[in-house]
C-alpha cells in the first residue's frame, strides 16, 4: 500500500502529535432510524490507535456508534501531517455471509515532497462479536521497527429491550 520510507516519515512524526478522532454515525440512539429497521440496528465499537515498535500503544482512542446495514460510519483521524479517512459499512445477509467494507483515503504531507493521495477498499467477512482488524497505510507484521496505524472493529446486534448492544453467544 503504503511505502515504507512514506510510512516511516509520516508515523515517525505522528508519535508526538496531537492526533484528533471524529467519528460520524448515529449516537448511541435509535431515534433517526426508522422504526422498521430498528430490529435489524448494529452497535459498532470501534478502537483506532497507533502502535509503535515493541507492540507498545502510544494513542488510542475508543468510540461505540449505532447503525443500521447499509448505513456508513465515518472515521477520521487528524495529525499535523495526515488525514486518514475511512468509511465501515456493515452489510447483513440472510443467510450468513455478512461482510464490512472497509474504504479508506489518507492524504500525508512528505516533507520536501508535498501531498501523497492513497485509497484503500477492502471487504471482509463479519460475524457478531468478531474483532475485526483494519491498517488503513498496511501492515507489515515482519516488520516490527514501523510504527502502525490500526483500528480495531466488534460489531453486536442492538437490544431494544436494553437500549445498547447485546453480545450474542457463538
Amino acid at each position: 500500500m503504503i511505502s515504507s520510507f512514506f510510512r516511516l516519515t509520516l508515523l515517525g512524526s505522528i508519535i508526538f502529535l496531537n492526533m484528533q478522532v471524529y467519528v460520524n454515525a448515529q449516537e448511541y440512539s435509535l431515534e433517526d432510524v426508522p422504526p422498521g429497521l430498528r430490529d435489524r440496528a448494529i452497535i459498532m465499537e470501534i478502537a483506532a490507535r497507533i502502535i509503535e515498535q515493541n507492540q507498545e500503544v502510544v494513542w488510542n482512542s475508543e468510540n461505540t456508534k449505532v447503525t443500521i446495514p447499509g448505513r456508513p460510519v465515518g472515521l477520521r483521524l487528524v495529525g499535523d501531517n495526515i488525514i486518514v479517512m475511512v468509511q465501515f459499512t456493515p452489510f447483513m445477509r440472510p443467510r450468513g455471509n455478512n461482510f464490512l467494507v472497509a474504504q479508506g483515503q489518507i492524504w500525508i504531507q512528505i516533507p520536501n515532497e508535498g501531498m501523497s493521495f492513497h485509497t484503500c477498499m477492502e471487504t471482509i467477512p463479519l460475524e457478531f462479536n468478531e474483532l475485526i482488524y483494519f491498517f488503513p497505510l498496511g501492515s507489515d507484521s515482519n516488520n516490527a521497527v514501523e510504527p502502525q496505524i490500526e483500528i480495531q472493529l466488534v460489531l453486536h446486534p442492538y437490544s431494544t429491550e436494553t437500549g445498547r448492544g447485546r453480545r450474542t453467544s457463538q
